[in-house]
């Protein structure tokens, strides 16, 4: 074996060392995907949101969304919405698209309606929805 066959053996090696495992880990989730912890609340640990605060008040307008807990909650404009925010693919942080008032993965392009079904895989199973109600400004999302 001569130098060059060395060196070609050599780079090739080196090059399916480093392709081969980004590959096989293409569709994985991984902290880069999603920073969030993924978990979702525990059941009957309400989510209480005043509607006059500031940090709450973009709700008030239609097409505008929150996470808080894991949970994306919706104006719809007819009313809102609270789903789990957490892909059911591979874990993966959804967001609402107003325009196209559906919210989408941005990890594998699943789309889900605003009642949680799936409207485009690879998504095996619908968001989980939760109860929402209002009253005197205060919105309550119970789990």
């Amino acid at each position: 074996m001569n130098r060059r066959e060395v060196i070609q053996k050599f780079l090739l090696g080196g090059t399916v060392m480093v392709v081969v495992p980004s590959v096989l880990t293409s569709c994985s989730k991984d902290e880069t995907d999603d920073p969030g912890n993924n978990n979702p609340p525990p059941p009957g640990s309400d989510i209480v949101l005043d509607l006059t605060l500031p940090a709450n008040s973009a709700l008030n307008t239609a097409g505008n969304s929150k996470i808080v807990n894991n949970i994306i909650i919706i104006n719809t404009g007819t009313g809102f919405v609270a789903l789990s925010s957490i892909c059911t693919h591979q874990g993966c942080t959804v967001a609402f698209n107003p325009g196209a008032g559906q919210l989408q993965c941005p990890c594998h392009g699943s789309v889900y309606s605003t009642s949680g079904s799936v409207i485009n895989g690879p998504a095996p199973l619908p968001l989980q929805s939760y109860p929402v109600s209002v009253t005197d400004n205060v919105l309550t999302v119970s789990l």
